[in-house]
């Protein structure tokens, strides 16, 4: 174990989630060289080469406190922004205490709900509208679930796994097709405008991961149609045909990262407030049933394949540290 310097803790690891994009891209050598791995978060100040040790979503209890520490850590149920490790020692300052009134296992999904509630901070969805999201992996499918709470029109959600269609249908979405269907424009035309009297969609989210969905987006972009891209592709090029309606729709493509808030909210909002609103659709939500797999730390290797061989199988799969 580490030793303990000022205002650091142990943290002995309960669970730590794994990221079916980022950390897949990571998996596969897909990343950019010489990027910070997240230059925002002080476990992961480090750049893009391997061997790295990686991972993001650990929930934990503190075991030990060193020299300094205040504040009543020890036994605490805490998140950390932190690689998949059974312990680790990171100053008090960069733990999250986990509520009392909220499921470990809910508790692990802060990251993606952060990020979900960052792209409808992006998005700003409006009364009345339709909106379509490319992609229910587990950000997908918790910006999924917020939009539903919304009066829009239509919610109409696209991938290619049935497994994450059929729980998508299930949080409130109104149809959820295969993005291979030789006619899903004219469907997604059908359902917009049944609903909203436009054959085109007001909001579209590009959550995939995956380059060419971004074409389909601009495909069933209407006038003024925002689009807010939350995926990273790493080094995949996104090969765009911006020759057709794109200018004479006067398109809006929106990138969209949690490290930061859009800088119309800082007068207002800093991140502990998005993230008390995260807390809040994490208590809603509830997205442990989101788990499909959990392996024990020393079958990390078959939790990688199973991701990389099968991702229609899965939608989160959890390491635990029993």
């Amino acid at each position: 174990m580490p030793s303990l310097q000022n205002g650091e803790v142990l943290v002995k690891t309960h669970l730590s989630g794994i990221s079916t994009g980022t950390e897949m891209l990571v998996y596969r050598g897909q990343f950019p060289p010489k990027l910070s791995v997240d230059e925002n978060i002080t476990t992961l100040v480090q750049e893009f080469k391997y061997p790295l040790k990686y991972g993001y979503t650990t929930i934990g209890r503190v075991v030990e406190t060193g020299p300094a520490v205040s504040g009543g850590w020890l036994d605490r149920m805490v998140f950390c922004f932190h690689p998949h490790e059974s312990h680790y020692a990171v100053h008090q300052d960069q733990l999250i205490p986990v509520p009392p009134d909220v499921n470990p296992e809910d508790a692990l999904f802060l990251p993606n709900m952060e990020s979900a509630v960052n792209f409808l901070m992006d998005g700003r969805p409006v009364i009345g509208e339709a909106v379509v999201v490319f992609g229910q992996g587990v950000v997908g499918l918790l910006t999924t679930a917020q939009l539903a709470m919304l009066p829009l029109s239509c919610l109409i959600t696209v991938d290619n796994w049935p497994r994450r269609r059929e729980k998508s249908l299930a949080l409130g979405a109104h149809v959820s097709w295969d993005p291979t269907a030789p006619d899903l424009q004219d469907k997604l035309a059908a359902v917009c405008e049944s609903h909203s009297g436009n054959k085109n969609a007001d909001l579209i989210y590009e959550l995939s991961g995956a380059p060419e969905a971004l074409n389909q987006a601009v495909d069933i972009a209407g006038f003024d149609t925002r689009i807010v891209i939350g995926s990273w592709y790493g080094t995949r090029k996104a090969t765009l045909d911006l020759g057709a309606g794109f200018h004479r729709n006067r398109t809006h493509l929106i990138s969209s990262q949690v490290s930061t808030l859009a800088p119309e909210f800082s007068g207002r909002w800093s991140k502990g407030r998005r993230l008390n609103v995260a807390w809040e659709m994490i208590r809603r939500i509830k997205p442990a049933d989101f788990i499909t797999h959990r392996f024990d730390i020393h079958r990390t290797a078959e939790a990688y394949e199973l991701l990389d061989e099968g991702p229609g199988e899965a939608i989160q799969v959890v390491l635990t540290y029993e």
